[in-house]
């Protein structure tokens, strides 16, 4: 089986890179090659030299026919511009996000007219796909049959691509699956230039004695999930058999994978103590806010459920589990929730 990874030299796409290189195998069938697509490749990347591993860098829509110059048969589609520069830069948005996941579906297509194998094409979405419109505001919880009215360029632009993925679904050019996932806490390194991205920071830099700026009223609710679970979710509905019943991927409707429903104070208090959660200072940034705020906080994940996948137990677990897989970034003398 040879899978391509979008993204791959992000820290979504490390991950994924990761779990798949310690199992070996997907839909029952053995990991012979991982390719890994990237605008930019950093210059200490051991999975670079990874025997599995081949690497093609640059422009995703440039490079698509080296990725797919010999047979795909699983494209987990991650490289995306993040919310923050996609309302601040409308065009890279759309070049980024649309423009390139439909030259990747095309070449997906292609590759199936020609008599290869019809690619499994699994796409990264985003909770940003709903929002709170005049006419169809959003009810207190939200499932896959909640109409998505975004309210962000980046949420726009993910639609989209979504509806796109069943289209090609539909008429058989590749069997297209979509995660939506929650925001990703708690990311290591530095901060992107994701609206939620303070989510990871407000306890990454307090964990590491640096202070942090949290740009929104810390009563806002919001959802989370962890990358160990992020990760889970997307291997689980990559490997679904399409079908109905427990197990199965029923439909072509995408899968909210499950989240945490936190506070931003209450997130802040369970870090490490006061003295920890004081780093973080509250400066509001009303462009931030009218993002994140837009997304829903409750979600019902039968859909999920069904695939056996769960949300984080609680928050402490998420904040234990990023203590424990980033010892490095923790503060001499801190401890965890």
């Amino acid at each position: 089986m040879r899978i391509v990874v979008t993204g791959g030299f992000g820290f979504l796409g490390q991950q994924v890179t990761d779990a798949l290189l310690a199992r070996r195998t997907l839909c029952g069938a053995p990991v012979d090659r991982l390719l890994l697509a990237d605008r930019r490749v950093p210059a200490a990347a051991p999975v670079a030299d990874h025997p599995l591993v081949d690497v093609v860098q640059g422009d995703l829509s440039e490079r698509l026919d080296d990725v797919f110059r010999q047979p795909v048969d699983v494209v987990i589609h991650l490289a995306s511009a993040v919310s923050a520069e996609c309302e601040s830069d409308f065009d890279l948005g759309m070049s980024a996000n649309l423009d390139t996941t439909r030259a990747l579906l095309d070449a997906a297509r292609a590759q199936s007219a020609a008599g290869g194998p019809t690619p499994r094409v699994v796409f990264s979405s985003s909770i940003a796909v709903y929002g709170s419109d005049p006419a169809a505001p959003l009810p207190p919880v939200v499932d896959e049959w909640t109409l998505p009215t975004p309210q962000s360029s980046y949420g726009m632009q993910k639609r989209v691509c979504e509806q796109l993925i069943a289209e090609y679904t539909r008429r058989g050019f590749v069997d297209g699956r979509v995660a939506r996932l929650m925001t990703v806490a708690v990311r290591p390194g530095e901060p992107n230039a994701a609206a939620s991205g303070f989510l990871s920071g407000i306890i990454r830099e307090p964990l590491s004695g640096l202070a942090a700026t949290c740009p929104v009223d810390p009563g806002l609710r919001v959802a989370l999930a962890s990358p160990r679970r992020t990760v889970e979710g997307i291997l689980r509905i990559t490997e679904a058999v399409r079908g109905s019943g427990p197990g199965a991927l029923e439909g072509g409707l995408p899968v909210n994978l499950p989240g945490l429903t936190v506070t931003v104070a209450g997130m802040l208090r369970r870090v490490a103590g006061d003295a920890v959660a004081d780093l973080v200072t509250v400066a509001p940034d009303p462009a931030v806010e009218a993002i994140v705020g837009s997304w829903p906080a409750s979600f019902d994940g039968a859909r999920a459920t069904a695939l056996g996948l769960r949300p984080d137990d609680s928050f402490e677990s998420v904040v234990k589990a990023y203590i424990e897989d980033h010892p490095e970034a923790i503060a001499t003398g801190t401890t965890g929730p």
